[in-house]
């Protein structure tokens, strides 16, 4: 297994830098965010070994259960998972990064729930581009106003936006979108950093469009091995 995850890593690291030369970017500018649901604690220690530090968990209790196994670890935990608002307190209190805030209510919930002692989360908000019934997201026309709603918030700092592009089709139009909304914002005083987009199948059109964080699952870990999660 190791030997895969090893070659799947620098697979990945050689795909990222050749399309950060294409656009004329640094490999810097691009943080690799490992997705590891239903994968293995062990496999995620394998890769940190290898020098990955970013993890995306979707699942809450599966997120858990790893940050005990892996406490040792300086890993940066990003939630990357459908918020429920009763799970506002445990996803503040154990994450770094949350990057499916759509909704001022969710993020209400994690400013007045995220410890006193630790510093600010940091958040992305979620854009449903095309306004897909079946995806959450806000609607891009409202993005705006929950931004500057977020970014009065203590104990969050607004840092960009993610999306999921429809699926089937050319992301780069999404992409191209979602980079600019977040032009959009700056025109509003609401400076932000990242833009969390591009999945195993995409990324490389994803940094050409100036994706910041891209999010990479079964291209990096391979298949699923874990029973879902609630």
């Amino acid at each position: 297994m190791n030997e895969t995850l090893t070659q799947r890593w620098h697979n990945i690291e050689h795909t990222i830098h050749t399309a950060c030369q294409r656009a004329q970017r640094s490999t810097d500018s691009v943080t690799l965010i490992g997705v590891s649901k239903r994968q293995s604690a062990e496999a995620m220690r394998t890769l940190a070994d290898l020098g990955l530090q970013h993890v995306g968990e979707n699942y809450l209790q599966e997120a858990l259960d790893k940050q005990a196994q892996l406490a040792d670890l300086a890993l940066t935990w990003h939630f990357i998972g459908q918020i429920q608002s009763n799970k506002t307190a445990p996803i503040a209190t154990h994450f770094d990064w949350v990057h499916t805030v759509d909704r001022i209510k969710v993020a209400q919930r994690l400013s007045q729930q995220r410890p006193d002692d630790m510093k600010a989360l940091q958040i992305c908000l979620q854009v449903n581009l095309d306004q897909e019934p079946q995806k959450a997201g806000c609607p891009p026309d409202d993005i705006v106003a929950l931004a500057q709603a977020v970014h009065a918030l203590p104990k969050l700092q607004l840092r960009g936006l993610i999306c999921l592009p429809k699926a089937g089709i050319d992301p780069t139009p999404a992409f191209a979108k979602l980079r600019a909304l977040q032009q959009h914002l700056a025109t509003q005083d609401i400076i932000t950093d990242t833009l969390s987009m591009g999945m195993s199948q995409d990324f490389p059109q994803a940094i050409a469009q100036g994706a910041t964080m891209i999010r990479i699952g079964s291209a990096l870990f391979g298949a699923r091995v874990k029973a879902s999660y609630a």
